[in-house]
């Protein structure tokens, strides 16, 4: 048999079209954005990217897109487990509710979210009398970064679930473990990685969250301003080259975040091999 034979047919178009879209859509941007921070000098790039505005957008970012995340794994490993092991009414229309935030426009959650929390909301009518401020707080910009990201962890969740045995769990507590210690030593291990890539695609995808935030926080410097926020008020100044600074600063942690999501995805692969 010849080696054309053993390659699948349309190897070569396929294989042009996605180098084709891999360059127009991702490489030609990054190089423009390479172009663009060339024309400033070492000491210009680190005044953009680091002045006391930046590192409290960078802050700001940082802390409520980890609280979001954290959040998100724990509400969604509750929620995967609820879909994959029990059997209730109407379990499929809610197992759809999950993948709401991925059709929904952003920009819709954000103002349905600050609609509920204002002070004469659904929501705030109750919290605001307690003296829980959501509206216009970094609170508000967790709440909304949890309803995007929580279906990243669900969907990475249940498939890992539903390749597990309960059997597992029923021998350990036939031999005298209780639910504690089958939690933690029978089903969080083979788990685990798979929490860890949901936690990673939540967190990266709250770093550029931008529609929904803009709507419930208050955006003001140096207290809830995100880096998105930031980067659009540069280029409004005008200061194009300053923004594409600390937009590649992002880019370089959202690169770093990619890797850790695909060293997990081969752990997590490793494991159940």
């Amino acid at each position: 048999m010849s080696s054309n034979r053993r390659i699948l047919p349309g190897f070569r178009l396929s294989l042009g079209v996605a180098i084709t879209y891999l360059s127009v859509m991702l490489v030609v941007p990054l190089v423009v954005c390479l172009m663009e921070v060339s024309k400033l000098t070492p000491a210009q790039f680190l005044n953009a990217v680091w002045t006391e505005r930046t590192r409290s957008a960078y802050y700001v970012t940082l802390t409520t897109s980890f609280y979001a995340a954290v959040i998100d794994v724990v509400l969604g490993l509750l929620l995967a487990w609820v879909l994959v092991r029990y059997e209730f009414p109407f379990k499929r229309f809610f197992d759809s509710l999950v993948d709401l935030p991925f059709a929904l426009p952003t920009a819709v959650a954000g103002l349905v979210y600050s609609s509920l929390y204002v002070a004469n909301g659904w929501y705030g009518r109750i919290l605001v009398p307690m003296g829980i401020k959501v509206d216009n707080t970094n609170l508000g910009i967790v709440v909304v970064l949890v309803f995007i990201g929580l279906p990243f962890v669900v969907r990475t969740l249940q498939p890992v679930l539903e390749s597990m045995d309960a059997d597992v769990e029923e021998a350990a507590a036939s031999m005298g473990a209780n639910r504690s210690q089958i939690f933690w030593r029978v089903l969080l291990p083979p788990l685990a990685p798979a929490m860890w890539t949901g936690f990673s695609l939540t967190f990266a995808r709250a770093l550029g969250e931008f529609g929904s935030v803009i709507f419930i926080a208050a955006n003001k410097q140096y207290e809830s301003e995100i880096v998105p926020v930031l980067i659009v008020s540069r280029i409004d100044e005008p200061a194009l080259t300053e923004a594409t600074a600390v937009a590649m600063v992002m880019l370089l942690m959202s690169f770093c975040l990619l890797m850790a999501i695909n060293y997990l995805e081969w752990r997590s692969a490793r494991y159940a091999h």
